[in-house]
């Protein structure tokens, strides 16, 4: 008869130990690799497979490490763990180390029993991390099992990378382009949202009501909407456009997936309240049918929006855990490097006479068609008042962009009736906040109105590409100035225009004029999502392939394809806008790519282009951007301008420049006769706007998650997993030990580089799998960053960091090794004289397993975990006088003051080994003790859910595993440390 095995205990099977888990049975044994993850989980069948009780070895008194040899392994260890015991099942295992303030969200949501949060932080903040913690706890915890994002089909790729290489979820796209080939895979009567549980689907392919049905009968408990302000409209929206009629399927789609209100539902956005009050209370709405009604004037309506409602600006959670925030001090303090601010900048440039008198025959014709429209009745007149705008807009982007507008239809032209004819032109020629049809948007548009352009367009076509080249295109030329300019000072900038033409020219014509090491690519929509990220990608490589050769730079010409969601601030580090675009909002959205949190430089250059004599850029800068500028410096915040405000304004503005042509332009626009009502409008819509924003903001903070209780369960993690100097100093010194070249600047950053060329075989290979094949085989220098946010090629400081994983997995696995070749940095045993202890101290680090029983809504969970703890006594085993933890952990910086005698240190260590018997009953109370704290904590957490915490059990593991013992020995019992040790000792570096 087969031995039984209980869920915790040890067994030796293939060459090495296991912990048997508790998805086993009598046949089949699941058993994940001692120190292992949960990648490495395996069955085993001890009918077929030799499979016997293995007890954990104690160490060896004959492999003795340093005076380091303890730190090292106990970080290794906590490194390598992936199955923590507290009550965050998730943050041992992810990719990414959150900051502090991003736990917040986390906090909330396990305070729910079912998870519905209104994510609303500041762009660049990180609502994708915090969305993407909540999803991993839930699933591992077996509160989800399956997890569907809603998301902008340009921004599905970036969430399948983010997903798959922080949380190891791995997702499949459900995209307009996908779903033939993933249907082609299913069973008779299996829907694809069955077969794969974890997908990332685009809403715009979605709402349509072929595929949103089987959505909504298949949907997984666990949602995440993204830009969610896109799927409500405001009940008073007067557009009737396709804009709106979009946010209304969208919406109907969220109204059923949220009516299950067992589901989770995770909302994101930066702009929730947008100066809209009724689309606010829609989007709450969807979080819970009852919050659309709160009288949020109340202190009660405002709390209990505040367990579902998280808004933070940057100045919120720059600096977070402080003194500041309520905290006794300052220890648990963590600076978050966003960027300070936006060096902002508008740079004008004034036209060619050839191209003056061009874009002056231009409107004189554009003035003519509005005139003859205006006979022929109210259709034409729409037909031809988007085509003018068209013109007028290409006109000003490019020669190019101008020449192609010519020469191709008005998209208007197709209408049969004047609003036809304004839901087909304003999105092609407006600049909207909430567009949803940014895929497209940077076509050039028509203005022909038929398909034969006229021979007055065609003369003013070929005139335009006549023009193109920085003779006689002075935009152009000014690009070429500025752009030297901030190459000149080591920034990589991105230059966003409106049209595909305009990016493609100005990428031929700036290919080669900004220096040999400058390299160029352009993204536009002619690229599917998944090939603008590869173009950027190979941008990036490009410039790095050039060996680290600080005058490289970066250059991408862009259209606003890439103004929303895709994330640059790795990469660049200055905008330009080229284009002046018709809404201020869509400039915070593009100098949002790369002022955000991972952006290296403290402050983000940006160019503003404008046309000094055009007619409509300065007039456009002075109503719109100076008044966005404006009420952002008073409120200190950005609010989104009411897209009726924005068109309001660049109708009056085309209004103007046809009645008075360009020289009238010189006026101030708000002093306009017959304008003037109408800019007092707008001007008080915006204001008012603005003031309902910072009051939202204000108001309905989060309040529902103290500074205090973060702090704690911050604390708890690092004394667990440990901090981010306890990863930078082990991979400092095991990189070292390992024979890496390393170059530490010590420059206050924390950064350093290191070659690891030197290092043994298989640590390079695994390097080579992280990091990338040619950076370590070629030796090239590794950065070491103290920050989490990194580029590719370099390695954070964070203990989730693949790099540091691997450096920790190889120290370990060589410390548990005594017959491993090459160096070994860490060791089992160890004794150092030191004056750090006044009489004989011993250290030991041992690890705990427990048995966690997980309550949920889907059933109880049965979990084995880990964690690592210090305990040291003074005095002999069998009369042990056992210390603090905090004086455990002061061992670890405890430094050889004198050498120690090769017999006495044996003789110590053997001591010490032989005494462990006599220590059981301690380490055996201690695991009792740490359970009860463990299960404390995970009762603290879940605190206002009763539910889930009345069937929560700790329970450990008996034996504990000691895996490393430690002796300190006062001085007196040694010699002074000398410079040259006599064989009969062992010298303070060495023991």
């Amino acid at each position: 008869m087969s031995p039984t095995y209980t869920a915790g205990s040890l067994v030796a099977a293939r060459g090495r130990e296991w912990v048997v888990l508790p998805e086993s049975a009598p046949d089949m044994l699941v058993l994940r690799p001692l120190g292992g993850s949960e990648d490495d989980i395996t069955a085993v069948f001890p009918a077929f497979e030799d499979v016997r009780h293995a007890e954990f070895a104690a160490p060896s008194p004959a492999d003795l490490g340093d005076q380091r040899a303890a730190g090292l392994l106990r970080t290794a260890l906590r490194i390598g763990f992936r199955s923590g015991a507290g009550p965050f099942r998730s943050l041992a295992s992810i990719a990414v180390e959150p900051r502090a303030y991003q736990l917040v969200p986390l906090l909330m949501a396990l305070r729910q029993r079912t998870v519905r949060l209104l994510i609303s932080d500041d762009v660049g903040i990180g609502k994708t991390v915090e969305a993407g913690l909540i999803a991993k706890e839930l699933l591992a915890q077996g509160e989800a099992t399956g997890l569907a994002v809603l998301c902008s089909p340009a921004l599905a790729e970036q969430w399948q990378g983010e997903l798959r290489e922080k949380f190891g979820i791995d997702a499949e796209l459900v995209l307009a382009s996908t779903v033939s080939r993933l249907e082609r895979g299913l069973e008779l009567g299996q829907s694809l949202f069955d077969k794969h549980p974890f997908t990332i689907i685009s809403t715009d392919f979605i709402k349509s009501t072929r595929h949103r049905e089987d959505f909504v009968r298949h949907c997984p408990d666990l949602v995440i909407v993204d830009e969610a302000h896109t799927c409500v409209a405001a009940d008073d929206t007067a557009q009737g456009g396709a804009s709106s009629s979009s946010n209304q399927l969208r919406y109907e789609l969220l109204r059923k997936i949220s009516a299950d209100a067992d589901r989770h539902l995770l909302l994101l956005t930066a702009t929730p309240h947008s100066g809209k009050e009724s689309a606010f209370r829609n989007l709450l709405g969807l979080v819970r049918p009852e919050l659309a009604a709160l009288d949020l004037e109340t202190p009660a309506g405002r709390a209990k929006l505040a367990e579902h409602f998280v808004a933070r600006k940057r100045a919120d959670v720059r600096d977070y855990l402080t003194r500041e925030d309520g905290l006794a001090d300052d220890s648990l303090a963590e600076r978050t490097a966003f960027p300070s601010d936006r060096q902002t900048k508008d740079e004008k440039y004034r036209l060619t006479p050839a191209y003056r008198a061009l874009l002056d025959d231009a409107i004189a014709y554009a003035r003519d068609r509005v005139e003859a429209a205006g006979d022929q009745g109210k259709r034409e007149v729409r037909i031809a008042w988007w085509s003018v705008i068209a013109l007028l807009r290409s006109m000003v982007s490019s020669p190019a962009a101008a020449a192609q507008t010519l020469k191709t239809r008005s998209e208007s032209a197709a209408a049969r009736t004047a609003h036809e004819a304004d839901v087909l032109g304003a999105p092609v020629a407006a600049d909207s906040a909430d567009n949803d049809r940014l895929e497209g948007m940077d076509v050039a548009p028509g203005a022909a109105e038929s398909e034969d352009a006229g021979a007055r367009l065609l003369e003013l076509a070929q005139r335009a590409e006549q023009l193109t080249g920085p003779a006689e295109d002075a935009k152009l030329k000014a690009l070429t100035q500025h752009l030297k300019s901030l190459i000149a000072k080591g920034y990589h900038p991105i230059v966003f225009c409106r049209y595909i033409p305009t990016a493609e020219y100005l990428a031929e014509h700036l290919d080669g004029k900004l220096g040999k090491k400058t390299k160029i690519a352009a993204v536009t929509g002619t690229l599917s999502p998944q090939q603008r990220l590869e173009r950027i990608e190979q941008l990036a490589t490009e410039a790095a392939e050039e060996g680290g050769d600080p005058a490289v730079r970066r250059v991408l010409i862009a259209t606003d394809c890439l103004s929303e969601g895709v994330n640059l601030q790795h990469h660049f580090d200055a905008v330009v806008h080229y284009d002046l675009a018709w809404n201020p909002t869509r400039h915070d959205q593009r100098e949002g790519r790369v002022d955000r949190y991972g952006q290296k430089r403290d402050q983000v250059r940006v160019i503003t282009m404008f046309g000094e004599d055009n007619g409509i850029d300065d007039l456009v800068l002075k109503v719109l951007f100076k008044k966005h500028r404006q009420i952002k410096k008073d409120l200190g915040i950005s609010v989104s301008v009411p897209d009726e405000t924005a068109s309001g304004v660049t109708d009056a503005v085309v209004e103007w420049l046809l009645l008075h042509g360009r020289q009238g332009s010189q006026e101030s626009l708000f002093d306009m006769n017959g304008h003037q009502e109408s800019f007092d409008r707008i001007e008080r819509e915006w204001t008012s706007a603005a003031e309902r924003e910072k009051t939202s903001r204000s108001k309905y903070a989060q309040r529902a998650i103290h500074p205090e209780e973060v702090a704690r369960e911050v604390a708890a993690v690092r004394a667990a997993l440990g901090g981010a100097e306890e990863v930078r100093d082990f991979a400092l010194e095991a990189l070292r030990d390992l024979d890496a070249l390393v170059r530490d600047p010590r420059d206050g950053t924390g950064d350093f580089t290191a070659q690891v060329g030197g290092t043994p075989a298989g640590l390079r290979d695994a390097l080579a799998a992280t990091l990338g094949g040619r950076l370590v085989e070629e030796n090239r220098e590794i950065p070491f960053r103290s920050t989490p946010a990194i580029a590719r090629g370099e390695a954070a400081l964070v203990r989730t960091d693949p790099a540091i994983g691997t450096v920790a997995s190889y120290v370990l696995d060589s410390a548990l090794d005594a017959n491993a070749l090459g160096p070994r940095p860490a060791r089992r045993c160890g004794v150092v004289t030191t004056d750090a202890v006044t009489t004989l101290t011993t250290l030991l680090l041992v690890r705990y397993r427990f048995h966690l029983t997980l309550p949920s809504r889907t059933g109880e969970r049965q979990v084995v975990a880990e964690d690592a703890r210090l305990l040291a006594y003074e005095g002999l085993p069998s009369r042990a006088r056992w210390l603090d933890d905090d004086a455990a952990a002061a061992l670890l910086s405890a430094r050889a003051t004198a050498n120690t005698h090769e017999q006495l240190a044996l003789k110590r260590i053997s001591g010490a080994l032989d005494g462990l018997p006599d220590l059981s009953a301690h380490l055996t109370e201690y695991g009792t003790r740490l359970a009860a704290e463990l299960d404390a904590s995970h009762r603290r957490v879940r605190k206002a859910n009763e539910e889930i915490v009345r069937g929560l059990k700790v329970v450990p593991q008996e034996p504990a595993d000691v895996l490393g013992v430690y002796a300190y020995l006062p001085p007196q019992s040694s010699a002074p440390v000398s410079p040259a040790a006599s064989a009969s000792t062992v010298s303070g570096a060495e023991a």
